[in-house]
C-alpha cells in the first residue's frame, strides 16, 4: 500500500502573524508548526505503515524553510519527504493550491491520500476536497476513524453530534481531523535519521498537467479585501470595592449581559 500525505508549514499563532503589503502572509517572518489536523492526518498514514507495512510519502507545497515539516514528519516515522517550491507558486489561494499538489501527486503511485480538514491558518478546508476533484478521486472529509479492507477504506464521518461510515474503493482522499488521534512524538534515532535523509525538491516544471493561468497569486480567484492580526482587547472597566459591592457589581453586569 503507498499512501501520500499532505502538510502544511502553518504559522504558530501564538506567536502572532504578520502580513505583506498585498494582504498575503509574510511566512518567511514567523514562527512556523506543522498543522495540526495534518499531522493527525500523518500519525493515521503511519499506523497503517505499523499495521499493513505501508509506505508513507510526505509532501508539502511552501517556502525552502517548510522543508522542516518534512523532515519532522520523517523523524516520526514517515518514508519519504517533497518539497514543491518555486517563486511562481506564491501567494497562491486554495484553487491554486490544489492545483499545484495535484500536479505534484501525479508523478507518484498512491492508494490512498490524507490531508487535514483544514490548515489554521485559512480555515477554508477546501484543498483536500480540490485535490481529489482534480484527480479524479472520492473524497471522504472530516474522518475520525479509518479502516482499510480488501482494497477498501471504511471511514467514521464526523457529523454534528453523530458520524457516518462511509465506504469507498481505492484510491480514494480522506481528510482528517485532529481529533482522529493523538500523534506520536518524533524519536531520537528518528530526528539523527531524518536530518540525514534527502528531501526530493520539486519546482514548476514537476507538476503534471497544470496550467500556469491555476499557479500562484496570478491564478488565485480569491481577492482580499482586507487583513489583519488578532483584535487587541482594551484595558476594560476597573473597580476597587469591598467584597460585599463587587459580588452585587458582578451579578449586576451578568444580568445586563442576560448571562443571568
Amino acid at each position: 500500500m503507498k499512501v501520500v500525505v499532505c502538510v502544511k508549514q502553518v504559522p504558530d499563532t501564538k506567536g502572532g502573524v504578520k502580513f505583506n503589503p498585498d494582504g498575503t502572509l509574510d511566512r518567511g517572518a514567523m514562527l512556523t508548526i506543522m498543522n495540526p489536523d495534518d499531522k493527525a492526518g500523518l500519525e493515521a498514514a503511519l499506523r497503517l505503515k505499523d499495521q499493513y507495512g505501508a509506505e508513507v510519502t510526505v509532501v508539502t507545497m511552501g517556502l525552502p524553510k517548510a522543508e522542516e515539516v518534512l523532515r519532522e514528519a520523517m523523524a516520526m516515522g514517515a518514508d519519504k519527504g517533497i518539497l514543491v517550491t518555486d517563486r511562481v507558486l506564491g501567494g497562491a489561494d486554495t484553487w491554486a493550491t490544489s492545483q499545484t499538489i495535484a500536479g505534484a501527486i501525479r508523478n507518484l503511485e498512491y492508494d490512498l491520500i490524507i490531508t487535514g480538514r483544514q490548515a489554521i491558518d485559512g480555515d477554508t478546508a477546501q484543498v483536500g476536497p480540490q485535490i481529489s476533484e482534480h484527480l479524479g478521486i472520492p473524497v471522504i472529509s472530516y474522518a475520525q476513524k479509518i479502516e482499510i479492507e480488501d482494497g477498501y477504506v471504511i471511514v467514521e464521518r464526523q457529523y454534528d453530534d453523530r458520524y457516518h461510515v462511509l465506504k469507498a474503493k481505492m484510491p480514494c482522499l480522506i481528510t482528517a481531523l485532529a481529533e482522529l488521534n493523538e500523534p506520536r512524538y518524533m524519536t531520537p534515532g528518528g530526528i539523527f535519521d531524518a536530518y540525514n535523509a534527502e528531501v526530493t525538491v520539486w519546482g514548476r516544471d514537476k507538476l503534471v498537467d497544470v496550467d500556469d493561468s491555476n499557479l500562484g497569486l496570478k491564478g488565485s480567484p480569491t481577492q482580499i479585501a482586507k487583513a489583519s492580526d488578532k483584535v487587541r482587547k482594551g484595558a476594560g472597566e476597573k473597580v476597587n470595592l469591598d467584597p460585599a459591592a463587587s459580588v452585587d457589581y458582578i451579578v449586576d453586569k451578568l444580568k445586563v449581559k442576560h448571562v443571568i
